[in-house]
């Protein structure tokens, strides 16, 4: 397996994390601030084309119940304009609690308020893009 990204989309920023050249780890990457939708998808695009991902997986925002609730709709329309733009495929993985962890995490590490709302966005895509690499190494 090579680089994956991972992406946690929020309305107003786009969590980015990239895997590592095998696809074992992942690292936080940067934040895309939302502005319109074509824009935001060429920019993930561009992401995706620099780090040469072979795929992209996106957080999918299920209730805790496990339905589709609004802002899975929100997601699906950032996403399949950019499954039109790229080559590689774009997996769903259902992201359920990952910014809450992500806040418990960066809340042990100690880190301010104004740090933890700085990293949130990419520590969820972190967890999101961890949890599909280590279901792609044990099924």
């Amino acid at each position: 397996m090579g680089r994956v990204l991972g992406l946690d989309v929020g309305d107003r920023r786009i969590g980015v994390a990239l895997s590592d050249p095998l696809g074992l780890t992942a690292q936080r990457l940067t934040v895309v601030t939302r502005h319109e939708l074509t824009r935001d998808v060429d920019a993930v695009a561009a992401l995706a084309n620099e780090h040469e991902v072979e795929a992209v997986v996106v957080g999918l925002p299920l209730t805790l119940q496990g339905q589709r609730g609004e802002q899975v709709n929100h997601v699906m329309a950032f996403v399949e304009p950019l499954r039109g733009k790229l080559q590689c495929p774009v997996r769903l993985l259902d992201e359920r609690l990952t910014t809450v962890q992500g806040e418990r995490a960066l809340l042990e590490t100690g880190a301010s308020r104004s740090e933890r709302k700085r990293l949130i966005d990419q520590v969820a895509a972190q967890l999101i893009l961890q949890a599909y690499l280590d279901a792609q190494r044990h099924p």
